[in-house]
């Protein structure tokens, strides 16, 4: 059973400039809520019980936004406002969830996962990136069906346009296990658009096995000079690990930059 998830938190942000040049993007509201309760509310459908944030000395508002008591009970003490109150008990439960571990280098998504290693439990786990919602459908609850089904490690995906393949880490398909779920035969981050295996793209959902940290302990430097957590998955895959493709049947919104921000808000809205 997958409990535990981690959620990367650190990076700056830099395509929502200049909203984040003083405000993490993940407390950014999108149609009146922070982003990343979002994503909080889909770990906790999913049946998810610890959700570990990888934050920076420089994101330490998400910290304080869920360790804020003091304010709460004098607003509270002098108001009884009602909607208040129910803010605030609903952040008391998630922050009864939360642990945070820090990445004060920006050295890449696989540099960020490597360092839950001693608070993760079971053989397996979730990661979600926060800039990927995925509304109308709980894509975590159904990859965790089918890591239950194949004990395997999962992944979303989704396809896309073939002129924007170097944004995303691709995916090569070995056969298709049914119509919504395949197996990976490759993923390699950003590929050059006419070296794409397919249009198949990685989404910031996956499960991925505790071993994962072996890979990672020595995983090199990639695109960027960074860290990534797809080229660790490409050995575990070369190594003959299994890792299925989910084409997730939800509505996938990209947060992460200012006009996806801005229609995600608008989508949102409409539900």
């Amino acid at each position: 059973m997958i409990k535990q998830a981690i959620i990367p938190l650190a990076g700056l942000g830099t395509r929502l400039l200049p909203l984040t040049s003083v405000f993490p993007k993940e407390l950014l509201p999108i149609n009146g809520k922070p982003g990343i309760e979002y994503i909080l509310d889909e770990c906790i459908e999913a049946g998810v019980n610890e959700i570990i944030f990888i934050i920076s000395k420089k994101k330490e508002m998400i910290r304080k936004y869920f360790n804020n008591d003091n304010f709460y009970k004098s607003i509270i003490k002098k108001k009884k406002d009602l909607r208040i109150i129910k803010e605030y008990k609903k952040i008391l439960f998630f922050k009864k969830k939360i642990k945070f571990v820090y990445q004060n280098k920006p050295l890449g998504t696989g540099d960020a996962v490597l360092k839950t290693k001693r608070l993760i439990k079971n053989n397996y786990f979730l990661m979600l990136l926060p800039d990927d919602l995925i509304i109308k459908k709980n894509c975590s609850k159904d990859m965790i069906k089918i890591h239950k089904k194949y004990k395997a490690s999962v992944m979303a995906s989704m396809k896309v346009k073939k002129n924007n393949v170097d944004r995303w880490g691709i995916y090569s398909i070995n056969k298709y296990l049914d119509k919504a779920n395949f197996k990976i035969s490759d993923v390699i981050e950003k590929p050059h658009v006419n070296n794409a295996p397919s249009n198949n793209a990685v989404i910031g959902r996956y499960i991925l096995p505790k071993k994962i940290f072996n890979y990672l302990k020595n995983q090199k430097k990639g695109k960027g000079n960074e860290i990534h957590i797809t080229d660790a998955i490409r050995r575990m895959i070369l190594d003959q690990n299994l890792f299925i493709g989910h084409k997730f049947k939800g509505n996938y919104l990209d947060c992460g930059s200012m006009n996806g921000y801005i229609n995600s808000g608008i989508e949102i809205s409409k539900i």
